[in-house]
């Protein structure tokens, strides 16, 4: 199961997030993100053995995301752009995002050579239809508008792989609230039952 939190920026909120139980922690390598953090930057937050370092990614070249990689040492890419099955690095694992708004699922989504699908709010910090990704026949890490608040229900509706935090635990953009942060994650380790 994957506890992730995403938006790292500094060493100090990556320790808060893996002594609170987190097991993923995302850096955004997006040049127009608020929470964006340069690949040398990344490289010099360290994390627990067992921890996936995780890059978040938009329509950069394959080359650009493994060069990325290495200097940050990801274990995975996530692809938050157009990016299609051609595009995915081939040298780490890839969580291919999607924003969902209603409707369903896009077809074809269990022939992506993807680990899992990140699926996300049209909006940062915002929730979608989590009956949507109960549906997926896919990995499915839940991202969009979670917090304490609403991880459980999320989880008993979707019944994901994993779920991932951001802007809804934040004090500002980049910077986490660490009792904000602990208690997503004590309620998602509990839903998740973890």
């Amino acid at each position: 199961m994957i506890l992730k939190i995403c938006g790292i920026t500094n060493q100090e909120d990556a320790e808060a997030a893996l002594a609170a139980g987190a097991n993923a922690i995302g850096f955004n390598f997006y040049r127009r993100s608020p929470r964006h953090i340069p690949p040398e930057r990344a490289a010099a937050i360290s994390t627990a053995p067992g921890v996936r370092r995780v890059g978040v990614f938009v329509n950069e070249s394959p080359a650009r995301v493994e060069a990325v990689a290495r200097m940050a040492a990801l274990d995975v890419a996530q692809l938050h752009g157009d990016e299609r099955p051609e595009d995915f690095p081939i040298s780490l694992a890839v969580w291919k995002a999607l924003r969902i708004g209603g409707g369903a699922l896009p077809a074809g989504l269990e022939d992506l050579p993807a680990e899992a699908l990140l699926l996300d709010g049209l909006a940062s910090g915002r929730t979608f239809d989590w009956r949507l990704a109960a549906a997926a026949k896919v990995r499915v890490i839940l991202a969009g508008g979670l917090d304490a608040s609403n991880v459980a229900e999320a989880v008993a509706v979707a019944h994901p792989w994993g779920v991932d935090a951001c802007s809804r635990i934040e004090s500002a953009p980049g910077r986490k609230d660490h009792k904000k942060m602990s208690e997503f994650l004590q309620a998602a380790r509990a839903a998740l039952g973890a």
